[in-house]
């Protein structure tokens, strides 16, 4: 984590927020983080909600919710600007398919045209950079989540075997160098062999590839980008993620410690223990 991460959540520490923006993506990560930011003592929580993403029960975690489709970012910039945020959190993905399906304003169509490259990575540090024209910084992702921050170690199920162990060495630094490039942030091996890598269509279908080429006992290796941008896009792992994996019959989730959230920490150790899968962060 960046010192300037670092700087910025201990600060918010000292000096609890007032109003605390969150733009509300899917899963459950938008709630969890409404949560925690109310337990921090941020007063009152604003939140952008896209249509056929964010789940309905940010209304009962937010005392503001405006629903956009992805793509408005006039009107998003306009909402906080309404509503004096100054702080606000990217919270939870977009849909791929709703990428694709895109349909920007006036507004977003400018920033998009003065992309060399259109990756999650470059366009969200654009909206970042929109955000603060209008005087809202955006935040790390990891902001009043530490305790849902995987540490270094076995964090459920059995110890790795050997075999297990050798997969995950080999395949930590593949992880990283198709991070590094942008691809993806995750792979799938069994015995020494690569048999899935992470490219547009996420984590889970990556899973869900990697197990039916494994048949059974695969490992799973989840890393941050060399380079990480804490304000968006932070490695997750959840109870969905679990499931799906012990789905595909995977036997190892190995993932990096201090960058990975375990969003419902709890809930996540227990099903992966009952599905015999080891959760170990290095």
């Amino acid at each position: 984590m960046s010192s300037a991460c670092l700087i910025q959540i201990r600060c918010l520490a000292q000096a609890p927020l007032q109003i605390l923006g969150i733009i509300a993506g899917n899963g459950v990560y938008p709630r969890e983080l409404a949560q925690a930011a109310r337990r921090s003592g941020v007063k009152q929580i604003v939140a952008a909600a896209f249509v056929d993403e964010t789940d309905r029960s940010i209304e009962k975690n937010a005392d503001t919710v405006e629903w956009l489709r992805v793509g408005q970012l006039g009107k998003l910039l306009k909402f906080f600007r309404d509503h004096k945020v100054h702080q606000a959190i990217m919270a939870g993905q977009i849909a791929p398919k709703n990428l694709f399906d895109l349909r920007p304003d006036v507004k977003a169509l400018v920033v998009l045209a003065k992309l060399k490259q259109r990756n999650a990575e470059s366009i969200f540090t654009a909206i970042a950079g929109e955000l603060k024209k209008v005087n809202v910084d955006l935040l790390p992702a990891i902001t009043f989540m530490d305790d849902q921050l995987a540490t270094k170690g076995l964090i459920a199920g059995q110890k790795l075997s050997r075999v297990e162990e050798d997969d995950v060495d080999l395949a930590w630094n593949v992880a990283k160098e198709i991070a590094r490039l942008d691809i993806g942030q995750t792979i799938i091996v069994k015995n020494g062999t690569v048999l899935a890598v992470e490219a547009f269509e996420g984590t889970n279908d990556a899973i869900k590839r990697g197990g039916a080429l494994a048949r059974e006992g695969a490992v799973m290796i989840k890393v941050a980008k060399p380079k990480q941008d804490m304000r968006f896009d932070v490695p997750v792992i959840g109870v969905e993620t679990i499931k799906i994996a012990a789905d595909a019959k995977l036997r190892v989730i190995a993932v990096e410690a201090g960058k990975t959230l375990l969003l419902e920490r709890d809930k996540v150790v227990e099903l992966a223990e009952r599905s015999k899968i080891s959760i170990v962060a290095r």
